[in-house]
């Protein structure tokens, strides 16, 4: 019975694709280095294309048969579904690569997706903290330190945690991936290992320094017996994103903030006071690991936004005061 319905998934896996899109997974592993989460969230999305072309008569299997209009009746549905706009972004980024390989492998004739407009995105930035409130999120656990022994070693934890996004701009996959040997405090500079197993060298801060070298020292005590991970969870294991999350927003709460914010705000914390206190566009844009410069430029217009805020409440000629 469980051999003949695993021959009925394999089967409906294959009548909707499932096998290219696998071919095409694969692809985006061995051919350009893709990581696990990004061929996580496509298989994702195109899964989800092949049910919605399936209820509208259409065999992804066949891919001749989808058309640019079938492209657009997806994205018009996921907006009926409530999908936010960078997720149908996203999502039509994924079908375009995946028509993209289809193309090159000479399974069909054009790549209908790229035919398609991206949906018109609302202009969103992950809140920044200012230097006041970031020194008030880095220093509140020194002032009131945990005295129970586990719960003071998560709080190390965290520290190191956030010292690196801040300090260094990591983003939150690349901290996650660290290993113990990614790791040498006593350097001024940390191998990171970025999009596109893109390699790239990140420094490290005074306070970092001491912070990973104090969270090294505490780190035995969690790791479970043969963990590589920098950083581990209360259970041992490597320290995923949900709980690093909460590990965040567990020290906005310590430093007495009245909002939380995300491991990417911390970054974005960091590429934001670099810009305003006048680094040039592309250094921030190599310590960030950005593959292209307009990806830092949003940063410059966060600051320009800025600015524009604290000429209209300060300037005497301002008419928004």
């Amino acid at each position: 019975m469980a051999c003949g319905a695993s021959r009925m998934r394999d089967a409906d896996k294959k009548h909707r694709g499932g096998e290219l899109i696998d071919g095409f997974l694969s692809w985006l592993a061995v051919q350009k280095g893709a990581a696990e989460a990004t061929r996580k969230a496509y298989g994702t999305d195109l899964a989800q294309l092949a049910f919605f072309l399936h209820e509208q008569g259409v065999n992804l299997a066949r891919p001749r048969e989808v058309s640019r209009r079938h492209i657009q009746a997806f994205l018009a549905w996921l907006f009926r579904q409530g999908e936010a706009k960078s997720s149908m972004a996203r999502k039509l980024a994924a079908v375009r690569s995946f028509f993209r390989f289809l193309l090159r492998s000479g399974k069909v004739s054009e790549n209908v997706a790229a035919q398609v407009r991206n949906p018109r995105q609302e202009k969103h930035h992950p809140r920044a903290l200012n230097v006041d409130e970031t020194f008030a999120l880095l220093d509140a656990p020194k002032a009131a330190p945990p005295s129970e022994a586990h719960a003071a070693r998560l709080l190390c934890r965290d520290m190191a945690l956030a010292e690196l996004l801040y300090g260094s701009g990591l983003r939150i996959s690349e901290a996650l991936g660290l290993n113990l040997d990614d790791v040498q405090a006593h350097s001024r500079v940390l191998r990171v290992m970025g999009k596109g197993s893109r390699e790239r060298l990140a420094p490290l801060s005074d306070t970092a320094c001491a912070a990973l070298s104090a969270w090294l020292g505490e780190r035995p005590y969690l790791a479970l017996p043969g963990e590589n991970a920098f950083f581990v969870g209360a259970r041992g294991a490597r320290l995923n994103r949900r709980e690093a999350a909460r590990s965040i927003a567990g020290l906005c709460r310590r430093a007495g903030l009245d909002f939380t914010v995300s491991p990417h705000s911390l970054r974005h914390s960091f590429a934001t006071h670099l810009l305003a206190a006048g680094a040039d566009l592309r250094s921030v844009q190599e310590l960030l690991g950005h593959q292209r410069l307009t990806t830092t430029q949003r940063y410059t217009q966060v600051s320009l936004e800025h600015l524009i805020s604290v000429y209209d409440q300060a300037h005497p000629r301002s008419r928004k005061k």
